[in-house]
């Protein structure tokens, strides 16, 4: 890859800078010479396991309802709890 010697201008302002990249390409700005392998060995998942018991009639409905959505019944809780709490939260 040919180095790139551009240099990204300094913006007065936000709609300066988005004035410039409305014309102008990044890729023009970029130089694959300067990347360096990064490594993040202590990044933990942003998702935790949990168990709740619910009544099995309950858990039945979900994944009746799940597969009516070709989703997993999983994926469904969570987005029903995702919403009620976005509902809680708005009242």
């Amino acid at each position: 890859m040919k180095k790139i010697d551009k240099k990204i201008p300094r913006f007065k302002n936000e709609n300066e800078e988005r004035a410039f990249w409305a014309t102008h390409s990044p890729l023009d700005y970029f130089n694959a010479g300067n990347l360096k392998r990064a490594s993040f060995p202590k990044l933990k998942p942003s998702l935790k396991s949990i168990s709740i018991r619910l009544p099995e009639d309950m858990l039945a409905e979900l994944k009746i309802l799940a597969n009516k959505k070709d989703v997993p019944y999983q994926s469904l809780a969570k987005v029903y709890l995702a919403r009620q709490i976005s509902l809680e939260r708005k009242s």
